[in-house]
């Protein structure tokens, strides 16, 4: 599988002043060859809070994303990063470091809210990056989140059900810097995690620029975690962060960050919708594409349309994919073979290798479409290679018959039956070089050894018959039933020519009932494989709305209960993307 490594980063998505957004060509080409499973951490927060630090971080470098040591932003739009996942040997880790939201330069909230959008379309952990403590003015920058809703459809024909966002958005790291208060709640020593928690509860009485993006956070993100840093350096040493090392910081701040690094690493999943679309850098850029068209044509993301213009891509390549193995693994066929057997034993493991390979990489194949055209493609494939081997078969008997008959053909020229008794000996030398033909090796499959024995012994009966009647030696009653003889023959021959067209058609319907049987087999084990998939993810996900359960007021835990009867809703009428 292809993977990536980046020296640097590269702007992925361009943002102007007007707020316009535009994908850069040559940045997507990197990220569609990359034929891997991705996972995709994306960055976000307020200009100038040390956002690219921590991406650099995960990068394993000290330099990549600009950090910048001035009051301006240094990103603009989002910048990519790809490097090989420090824990998952067959994945990439892509590093998306978004512009700073609330850059006084820019004048409008727009630009911000859709590459706060875009930051939650394509990432499977969204870390916001805020500086100080969790609290009212942090919730306040926050309040993107409360316009998901407006800027992400999840479904194209029908009502979306905000309850059940949760399931198709990534989980969600809080990163506090320059954290200076001790982690407690009432005076009792806490976890990062429930520091968070106890931030999200809502403020009896608040404002609600306060409380929507806690409610819109409880609501929209699983799970949540938090992280606080230290401030890592004296402000000297903090302006040439690119150049300094570990140990020229402070130790607790370095610990942190490693805590922070190792969780991402490990606890952030591949990039999915549904469970069961995982997705690769090359069908990220296409779900990048028509994300960033349907926003510059002034539509808002639908994720149900985008997996279909996903899917259609995908399984068209699919079905190319599997047909381009089954060839390759055709290959291997030496023409002509002895038998159909011998042909059908490398035909069989090929083309369920080739419907493996399309369940492996298809999704959302509705009303199995396009494993149909797969069936009917390899269908295709084969019966030109069975052409071929009857083709080769058939070169083979020809040049055995030229062999063997030669004799025969070499006295018909000299005349050497036009004598009395020439029938006979005419006869026997038939007789006897027909026993040697079918006695030869190499003639290729069955059913082409009688077409062709027939088709030569069909001219000859012809001269045969001149022979018959030419011949001085027999009586008129021998000639006739040596003529009916010969039509009894002849007739022979047309009976098991019909027979063997009749075996070579039922071998053809059998050959076509073991694909359609291997096909279903296999699909069938796919949905198997989804549902438990699909299964586990949302076990996984009602574990953690029961982990807030438990330390949720009534209030919450009513919501809880409600948003938890949605989504088992959605998994029973099988809702899903």
């Amino acid at each position: 599988m292809a993977a990536c490594s980046m020296e640097e980063p590269v702007c992925l998505i361009e943002s102007d002043s007007k707020g316009s957004l535009r994908v850069v060509p040559s940045a997507l080409e990197t990220l569609q060859q990359i034929e891997q499973k991705v996972v995709v951490v994306s960055v976000v927060g307020m200009y100038r809070t040390g956002k690219s630090y921590l991406m650099n971080k995960l990068a394993g470098a000290n330099k990549g994303f600009p950090l910048g040591s001035t009051i301006q932003s240094k990103t603009k739009g989002i910048w990519m990063w790809c490097v090989p996942h420090p824990r998952k040997t067959d994945h990439t880790l892509v590093l998306l470091d978004t512009e700073g939201l609330g850059d006084v330069e820019k004048g409008d909230t727009k630009n911000d809210n859709w590459i706060f959008a875009m930051a939650v379309l394509l990432s499977s952990t969204l870390v916001y990056n805020s500086m100080g403590t969790i609290d009212n003015k942090s919730m306040e920058n926050l309040h993107y989140v409360t316009e998901l809703t407006k800027n992400i459809k999840i479904k194209s024909k029908e009502k979306d059900d905000d309850r059940t966002m949760v399931r198709y958005l990534p989980s969600f790291v809080w990163a506090v810097r320059d954290f200076s208060l001790l982690l407690e709640i009432d005076g009792k020593p806490c976890t990062a995690d429930e520091y968070l928690e106890h931030g999200l509860k809502e403020i009896k009485g608040g404002k609600s620029q306060y409380n929507e993006p806690r409610a819109c956070l409880r609501k929209f993100f699983l799970p949540r975690h938090c992280f606080v840093f230290e401030r890592p350096a004296k402000p000297k040493i903090m302006q040439r962060m690119e150049e300094v090392t570990d140990d020229q910081l402070d130790p607790d701040f370095v610990e942190q960050a490693n805590k922070f690094t190792e969780h991402i690493y490990t606890k952030s999943d591949t990039k999915t919708l549904s469970a069961v679309i995982k997705f690769t850098g090359r069908m990220l850029g296409q779900l990048l594409e028509t994300y960033v068209k349907a926003i510059r044509s002034g539509e808002v993301p639908c994720l149900d349309n985008a997996v279909k213009a996903l899917a259609e891509i995908e399984n068209a390549k699919a079905v190319e994919q599997a047909r381009v193995l089954y060839v390759q693994r055709m290959k291997s066929v030496r023409f002509p073979t002895n038998t159909m057997e011998e042909l059908s034993a490398i035909h069989v493991p090929s083309e369920t290798e080739a419907l493996a390979l399309f369940m492996k990489r298809s999704f959302r194949d509705d009303n199995q479409e396009y494993q149909k055209k797969l069936v009917s493609v390899l269908q295709g494939e084969y019966n030109q290679i069975c052409e071929k081997n009857f083709n080769e078969s058939r070169k083979a008997c020809e040049q055995i018959i030229q062999h063997v008959f030669k004799p025969l053909d070499n006295k018909l020229e000299c005349g050497l039956y036009s004598v009395p008794g020439g029938y006979e000996t005419f006869r026997n030398d038939l007789q006897e070089m027909t026993d040697t033909y079918s006695r030869k090796e190499g003639r290729g499959v069955k059913e082409v050894h009688q077409e062709v024995l027939k088709t030569y012994l069909d001219e000859k009966a012809i001269v045969g018959k001149a022979i018959l009647a030419a011949d001085k030696s027999l009586s008129e009653a021998q000639r006739k039933a040596e003529d009916e003889k010969a039509k009894r023959e002849e007739a022979e021959r047309e009976r098991r020519a019909m027979a063997d067209q009749q075996r070579e058609l039922e071998r053809k319907m059998a050959d076509q009932q073991k694909t359609q049987e291997e096909a279903m087999k296999q699909l069938n084990a796919k949905m198997e494989s989804d549902k438990r998939e699909a299964k586990a993810e949302n076990d996984k996900l009602m574990a953690e709305i029961k982990k807030q359960m438990e330390r949720a007021d009534e209030s919450e835990r009513r919501r809880l209960e409600d948003q938890e009867r949605a989504l088992r809703m959605q998994e029973q009428n099988q809702n899903l993307l």
